[in-house]
């Protein structure tokens, strides 16, 4: 098993013909991804040969799904045209778009994640690394050889943070890492990878890696008290962070006491959740867990 992604998914590239898409559906087809075909309206009824793979391109979401059965898209396009990538996107009820597009508006953002509720399609991202189910299928940019599969889950704001932690802990594997993205409107939360991960049989434990700004891990924190039996060990970017001003990430703004990672750290272990102080002493504390199950 393994949450959102499988072997079984069936992937598309919004803009693979771009050079960022081609890049990367050159590295998820190497990694053992199902990439069946790109779409660009402009280049419909071309394909382009990946190292000896030929990739159809479609001119729409619709109409790769009802030729290749495709149930996962993962958008390559500049930040002005993802709006209407992902709402082509939901209307074609794609169950997953993983959306990698940096310094997508927040307005947009907020408007295409609206547009998906109660509707059939879950968004992660944007401002993401995607997600890994390894040994089964990576889609976006994470690099495939950081870590085999395992029975841990990771969920992460940082997409950095998430190829540290597969590295570190890479002699106990991964069911399925998942980096949701640092922007202040994002589509999958902490709370959808951590209720999926408790779902999951294959998933023995969980970490989960925050950062400073918003509530979205203290909103975590109380999701853990009342629905995770899995150990679930965390870490919040930030500790050093200068309050009031903002950090890298768009969503990593600290007002007063509320995002500081400090908070967030004693929300967690109000919880039970075992928090480190930097990434290596995180995974220590994941390591000593798989040992003793």
């Amino acid at each position: 098993m393994a949450i959102f992604l499988n072997a079984d998914s069936k992937v598309i590239v919004q803009g693979m013909t771009g050079a960022v898409g081609m890049k990367h559906t050159t590295l998820m087809l190497a990694d053992g991804t199902a990439v069946v075909g790109g779409v660009n309206p402009k280049k419909a009824g071309t394909s382009v040969d990946f190292d000896g793979t030929d990739i159809p391109v479609f001119g729409s979401v619709k109409e790769a799904m009802e030729a290749t059965g495709a149930n996962v898209s993962v958008v390559f396009v500049p930040p002005a045209f993802t709006k209407s990538a992902v709402v082509e996107a939901i209307d074609a009820e794609i169950p997953l778009v993983v959306v990698i597009t940096e310094g997508v508006p927040v307005k947009d953002s907020a408007e295409f994640f609206n547009y998906s509720l109660g509707k059939a399609t879950r968004i992660i991202g944007p401002n993401c690394p995607g997600l890994i189910s390894p040994g089964k299928s990576n889609v976006g940019i994470i690099p495939g050889d950081i870590a085999g599969p395992g029975r841990i889950g990771l969920v992460s704001k940082s997409g950095t943070l998430t190829y540290q932690m597969m590295y570190e802990l890479r002699e106990f594997g991964f069911s399925t890492a998942i980096g949701i993205g640092g922007d202040p409107i994002i589509g999958t939360t902490h709370i959808d990878a951590l209720e999926a991960f408790q779902a999951d049989d294959e998933t023995d434990a969980i970490v989960m890696i925050g950062e400073i700004g918003g509530d979205a891990e203290e909103r975590a924190a109380a999701y853990i008290q009342e629905h995770v039996t899995k150990p679930v060990v965390g870490y919040v970017a930030g500790f050093t962070a200068p309050e009031g001003k903002t950090m890298g990430h768009a969503g990593a703004i600290v007002s007063g006491s509320s995002g500081t990672a400090q908070a967030k750290k004693e929300a967690l272990e109000a919880a039970g959740v075992k928090v480190g102080k930097t990434p290596s002493e995180t995974a220590e504390l994941m390591r000593e867990i798989m040992r003793s199950l």
